[in-house]
Formats: structure tokens, sequence, C-alpha cells
């Protein structure tokens, strides 16, 4: 084989080869899918936080009506705020403690369900919702009603249980 013929072969397999190359870096590059799956749920739980924001203040009464936002309790406001984002939960703080998936509480990320055992006889009694940085949403108190806590060395720290991904 000639000089000429194999510099032009060998000029023609680089091209392929950084032709190749290139086009398999830009498909990897190209479809970030958990980036993408990320995005989603921060978003659904930034409107989660955005709409359950719009309720502090509202009276706390326990045992209250599914719907009713005049008064809720700590598992029908969370029921009500996750309803209104397209994610169904059961009623109560105990059922809702089974609904999506376990996370650990390092692991914890905005829009988790936090399930406490608050009277620390063995069964889960209240339910927030973790906003980030260390804060809950939730209601417990009448008089209070709905409103921003501190979770680390609170009561619902001190009493939690476990906490669930429903998004």
């Amino acid at each position: 084989m000639s000089k000429i013929k194999k510099r032009t072969l060998a000029k023609t397999l680089a091209g392929v080869a950084i032709s190749l190359s290139i086009a398999f870096s830009a498909s990897v590059i190209a479809v970030p899918q958990p980036a993408q799956a990320a995005s989603v749920s921060s978003s659904t739980a930034s409107k989660i936080i955005a709409t359950g924001k719009k309720y502090i203040g509202i009276d706390y009464k326990f045992g209250a009506t599914a719907g009713n936002t005049s008064k809720f309790d700590c598992s029908s406001f969370t029921q009500y705020v996750y309803k209104k984002n397209g994610i169904t939960l059961p009623r109560s703080s105990l059922s809702q403690s089974k609904a999506g998936k376990y996370v650990s509480r390092k692991n914890l990320k905005a829009g988790d369900l936090i399930f406490s055992d608050t009277n620390r006889d063995g069964v889960i009694n209240h339910v927030s919702i973790y906003i980030g940085n260390g804060k809950l949403l939730h209601t417990y108190k009448k008089g209070l009603g709905v409103t921003i806590s501190t979770f680390s060395g609170s009561a619902w720290d001190k009493t939690y249980v476990t906490a669930r991904r429903v998004i």
C-alpha cells in the first residue's frame, strides 16, 4: 500500500473515531434522566410547601374533617396539602406512615413526611412536612394552628419514628 493511501486511510479512521466519540458523548450528555427526576420532585415539593404555607395560622382541631380548611389536625392538613398537589394520602398519621417509601433521617428532603410518637406509647400520632433546613410545617396545638417549627431538638425529633417520601 502506498504512503498516500495509508495516510488517507489513517485520516479516515481517525475522523470516524472522532465522530463516533462525539456522537456517544453527546447522547450521554443530552439525556440527564436523574436531574430531570430530581427537578420534578423538588418542584412538587416546593408547590406542596407553598400550598401548606397559605394555611399558616389556621387553627388546630383534633379529628378535623377531611377537606375542611377552617381547622386542621396534623394528618388532615398533610392529606389536604398533598391532595391539592395531586398526591393522595390516607387520612390518619398512622396510615400515612405506610405510604410512599421509607427515607432515613439523614436523607430527608423537602416534601418528605416525618412521623412521631409524641405520647411515647409505641403508636405514631403526629405527622409533619419536612420543608428543608431543619424545619417542619405542621399543626398540633389549638391557638397556634398551622406553623413552622424547628425539627432538631424538638418533641417531634425526640419522638421521631420514621419518615416517608411520597413525592
